[in-house]
């Protein structure tokens, strides 16, 4: 059985050491890989936006399954490539993934599903967004149709903040053909969570919900990152809770797909706001989540490469998904600096110390091997995950192993999990 693995990052480490436990035992493969996913996977110096290589070494390997990590790939395209040959892959069609890949189209989509979410302007022009904004009570938010790593939502506190991030995007094109369209839309107040499940078309499994840490300080303070840690299962997603996350958003969402000739099969994203016992829908991605992967796939009670096999072939109502009794938290440790400036090839200690912490795995995000010594290689470095069978171990175990763990300039919060911790 050959498995290939797309991405670089610690939601791609994660995949390929819950991969590297199946009973298959899977040749595994990851492209482009990282060093530290090395350690489990034949790295290919193939980036993951480079479609037609991809498919290539797919056909020429004979590979038995692909698993699409970043968003990237999933909006060229890569699922409809791979299945034209007839090599199984998870993840959506390139119509489905524009519930990601678009703002616009997701909102659309929300509209038409019923689908609780934030009311919301859409617009073509600079002029239709500025009377847009200026409907609006403030905060609102702004964002860019497309992708846009991350960066594409601005909250605006007032309409001269609102007139800013239009011209930013739709003006000066500071995130390209992202910012072609946009949408001016209701700030919601609450607590976000993320809500996952498999989808193989039809039928839908979720997994753990859990929380994100984007705030690089303490407390959610300081600019926002890629996720500095997360948990999971969220307490604030309660069986009520998820039992509406299903009924309002993902059985109306994937019926919806496949009403509109897109059927939705791969991993299914849902970015809630919590407020008084009540949800809205932030917005859709179309894979795991990183750094929430990190907590999720450790919970997962079962095989994983089967899981992801049936989600492939259509066949996930023939195997019920079960989750571990446990706890998961994620630190990331990052470099000095991020998320801005910052940099790369600092001797990295203490890895092997923090491994040997009961129930700790450490998935690698940016690092690089040279010789004995690893080295710093990206802002998010590490995902420091514990599994216990409560938020306190799992907390304890998680700080025990990065206080292990030492670079110049290595920064990391002290709060991941605090909040799921004190509600029990």
């Amino acid at each position: 059985m050959k498995v290939l693995v797309v991405g670089a990052g610690g939601r791609e480490h994660a995949l390929v050491a819950q991969l590297a436990q199946s009973a298959a035992a899977p040749e595994l493969y990851c492209a482009p890989g990282n060093d530290g996913i090395g350690l489990q996977a034949r790295l290919l110096p193939i980036a993951a936006e480079d479609v037609a290589t991809l498919y290539d070494f797919a056909r020429r390997e004979s590979i038995d399954l692909t698993v699409v990590g970043p968003e990237a790939p999933l909006t060229l395209g890569i699922v409809d490539a791979f299945q034209s040959a007839g090599l199984r892959i998870v993840g959506p069609s390139r119509a489905a993934a524009a519930l990601e890949g678009s703002k616009v189209f997701a909102k659309q989509v929300m509209r038409r599903c019923g689908v609780p979410t934030a009311e919301a302007h859409l617009c073509a022009t600079p002029g239709e967004a500025r009377q847009a904004a200026a409907r609006m009570r403030a905060p609102l938010v702004v964002k860019a149709d497309g992708l846009a790593a991350g960066k594409g939502a601005i909250i605006c506190q007032d309409r001269r903040q609102a007139e800013e991030a239009i011209r930013r995007m739709m003006e000066e094109r500071e995130f390209g053909a992202a910012g072609e369209r946009l949408l001016v839309e209701e700030f919601l107040e609450g607590e976000e969570a993320s809500f996952i499940a498999l989808v193989d078309g039809e039928t839908i499994a979720p997994l753990a919900p859990s929380q994100d840490h984007k705030p690089i300080g303490d407390g959610d303070r300081g600019p926002n990152t890629g996720g500095m840690g997360a948990y999971a299962p969220a307490p604030i997603v309660t069986r009520a809770l998820a039992e509406a996350a299903m009924r309002q958003v993902m059985q109306p969402v994937v019926r919806g797909m496949a009403a509109a000739g897109s059927p939705f099969r791969g991993i299914l994203y849902a970015g809630l706001m919590i407020k008084e016992g009540a949800l809205r829908v932030l917005e859709f991605n179309v894979r795991f989540g990183d750094p929430e992967a990190q907590v999720i796939l450790p919970l997962l009670d079962g095989d994983l490469l089967e899981v992801l096999m049936a989600t492939a072939e259509g066949r996930l109502h023939t195997l019920p998904l079960k989750q571990r009794a446990a706890s998961a938290v994620c630190v990331v440790m990052a470099s000095g600096g991020y998320p801005g400036a910052y940099e790369k090839g600092r001797a990295i200690s203490g890895l092997d110390e923090a491994g040997k912490v009961e129930g700790v795995t450490i998935y690698h995000a940016g690092t690089r091997r040279q010789g004995a010594a690893w080295l710093t290689n990206g802002g998010r470095v590490l995902g420091v995950t514990a599994v216990a069978p409560t938020f306190a171990e799992a907390r304890r175990r998680a700080y025990a192993a990065a206080h292990c763990i030492s670079w110049e300039g290595a920064q990391y919060r002290t709060d991941i999990g605090a909040k799921a911790e004190r509600a029990g």
